[in-house]
């Protein structure tokens, strides 16, 4: 069975990327017959090579990339030859979707980075070089392209071979191979060319036929299980691909993060059992034991065992329009895993031309950032240097469900190791039983002057009437305390609602009812404190005014000041304000008393009706 080599081509735009790979297609006779009649014609519609082949075009497949010459998505081709079978991705160029590139670029082996010779190394080429160098590939070719244009010129070839070089030494590829070409002429592509004589290196399919990339991963086994094959009563399977290393029958494993053993009672695959199998495979374990096993545990050697945490340091590309801000939380995917996931603090950004660490306190799109992640759970993983598979994760919008980072695991912070649960003997239950109450978290939402504070408070001298233990936590007392070096830009808003959120939820495990009331301009962090509490102890409310009419209230002036200029970052007017979706109770006060809009929460929360 020949070996396939998964590699990927990646660089600034225009540097001649589709060119290089339909031209790899076209000389190594991997067209079909309709892919080659189809290149003909939409050269002749769309070609920019005048009577000649547009290979780039057996790439360019959307309408837009064709419009605008540019590569937009990630197109994936297949080729072999007698020694090797290949797996190339085409990413883009534009800085707009380098995210599409980290895409492209998380299963390859190699990159093939194409320079123009005439542009020499840009911006993003440093760029697609760390990001490369983050998704774990150890093995670059720098294609140093239209070597035509130049003339073949000997000294432009060895000034931007230095260049790269000098660039690339810190990131100390295990190798990179340097070579002069003309995609769009077939030089020195599939075989040597006689335009550069001064060249005595490999072509590039050559050089990709021969090289070598072993693996780095971990050579102990391990499988994440994806799926528990539960067909009748009378077999239970594990089913999941071997990320590293390799298993037999009779095998002593350990079940993550449960720690549970077992001994491997056979190896299942489509083409029957397997005496042993390895990294790659795709199978189906059955073991000796009852154990309890669910999607995502990981199966390992009993006496090497992988870590388990809930705090990482972990490198991320962020891919979002919105800016990474810390404290606000996410959904994390880490290979079959899933848990929410807050950054607890951005330690650094990278410098993309110098690699330098840059302090900031939000992350922009197609920014490298190395952040601190808490996760609500326990899983198991391990460093994505030693195992791509148990160390990279995706991050996850909770309310849009769009990607918004990939990530590497770089290590567990000790304090996940050096921090555990104190058991202790009051929970919640008891102490609810001793107030005689239901704990709830009760969120006040809404405009500044939409009349949140004022109704809140109405809310817990009622409550309080009935016998209720209370307390009302209002935005504007706490920045006086706990949150008073906090500001208002949009990373100060989200660290001051995670406060509030984390002493809301103590509240709540002391059994009262806990009132906040506090703009919570985004929806996310919302979300976030609505996950610290148990599913219905959370009590959404909007009080719905109208930015016009709280203006026109003005109570604290804070609206005059805002037209004069003298605050900056006021939500609903110059900082967005997200309303509820679905929000548990909706106060309009325009039509609505702030009385009568206590007396119906308070009612719903149990207290007794007040006086006619």
């Amino acid at each position: 069975m020949l070996e396939a080599l998964h590699f990927i081509t990646c660089g600034s735009v225009d540097d001649g990327k589709s060119t290089l790979i339909g031209r790899l297609l076209w000389d190594t006779g991997s067209l079909p017959e309709d892919h080659v009649a189809a290149l003909h014609t939409d050269s002749a519609a769309h070609g920019t090579q005048g009577e000649g082949l547009d290979y780039a075009l057996l790439l360019d497949g959307l309408q837009a990339e064709r419009e605008q010459g540019i590569t937009i998505d990630v197109a994936y081709r297949y080729f072999r030859t007698p020694q090797r079978k290949f797996i190339v991705a085409d990413t883009p160029g534009h800085e707009q979707y380098t995210c599409n590139m980290a895409t492209g670029a998380s299963g390859a082996e190699l990159a093939v980075i194409l320079v123009d010779a005439r542009k020499g190394v840009l911006s993003q080429t440093r760029r697609h070089s760390r990001i490369v160098h983050m998704l774990g590939i150890r093995h670059v070719v720098v294609a140093i392209n239209k070597m035509d244009l130049v003339g073949w010129s000997h000294d432009t070839f060895q000034n931007i071979e230095a260049d790269y070089r000098a660039f690339a030494r810190e990131l100390d590829f295990p190798s990179l191979q340097c070579i002069p070409l003309s995609a769009l002429c077939g030089d020195n592509l599939i075989t040597a060319s006689s335009a550069a004589p001064w060249y005595v290196g490999p072509s590039l399919l050559g050089y990709l036929e021969t090289i070598e990339t072993a693996s780095q991963a971990a050579e102990d086994f391990r499988m994440p299980v994806q799926w528990v094959n539960r067909p009748n009563l009378d077999f239970r399977g594990y089913c999941g691909r071997i990320a590293s290393g390799s298993v037999s029958a009779g095998d002593a494993v350990r079940v993550l993060p449960s720690g549970a053993l077992a001994h491997i009672k056979s190896i299942v695959t489509m083409d029957g059992e397997l005496p042993h199998a390895q990294r790659g495979q795709s199978v189906t374990l059955t073991l000796e034991e009852e154990v309890d096993i669910s999607r995502g545990d990981v199966i390992t050697p009993a006496d090497l065992p992988v870590e388990c945490a809930d705090q990482f340091e972990v490198r991320l590309l962020w891919m979002s329009e919105k800016p990474l801000v810390a404290g606000r939380s996410y959904a994390l995917k880490i290979h079959h895993q899933y848990a929410i996931a807050t950054v607890t603090a951005i330690k650094y950004e990278m410098d993309i031309q110098t690699g330098a660490h840059l302090s900031a306190k939000s992350v922009a799109r197609n920014t490298i950032a190395v952040v601190n992640l808490s996760l609500n759970r326990v899983l198991p993983f391990e460093p994505y240097a030693r195992n791509r598979t148990l160390g990279a994760l995706i991050l996850v919008d909770r309310l849009s469900k769009e990607t918004v980072a990939a990530g590497m695991v770089h290590f567990a912070l000790r304090r996940a190791s050096n921090i555990h649960w104190h058991s202790l003997d009051l929970d919640r239950t008891a102490r609810e039983q001793q107030k005689e109450q239901k704990a709830r978290c009760v969120w006040f939402t809404g405009l500044s002057g939409s009349g949140k504070s004022t109704i809140a408070n109405l809310v817990e001298k009622r409550l309080h009437a009935s016998g209720k233990h209370t307390y009302l936590l209002d935005g504007d007392n706490l920045r006086h305390g706990i949150n008073r070096d906090l500001g208002f830009t949009e990373a100060d808003r989200v660290e001051n609602i995670r406060r509030v959120a984390e002493i809301a939820k103590l509240m709540v495990d002391a059994g009262l009812v806990v009132l906040v009331s506090l703009i919570s301009p985004y929806r996310a962090d919302r979300d976030l404190a609505r996950s610290l509490v148990p599913a219905g102890d959370f009590l959404e409310v909007f009080v719905d005014t109208p930015v016009a009419v709280c203006e026109q209230r003005d109570p604290k002036g804070l609206y005059a000041k805002v037209r004069a200029g003298a605050i900056k970052n006021f939500t609903g007017i110059d900082s967005p304000y997200e309303p509820p979706l679905k929000p548990e109770l909706r106060i309009t006060t325009v039509d609505t008393s702030a009385q009568d809009a206590a007396e119906t929460i308070a009612a719903l929360l149990g207290a007794q009706p007040g006086p006619q």
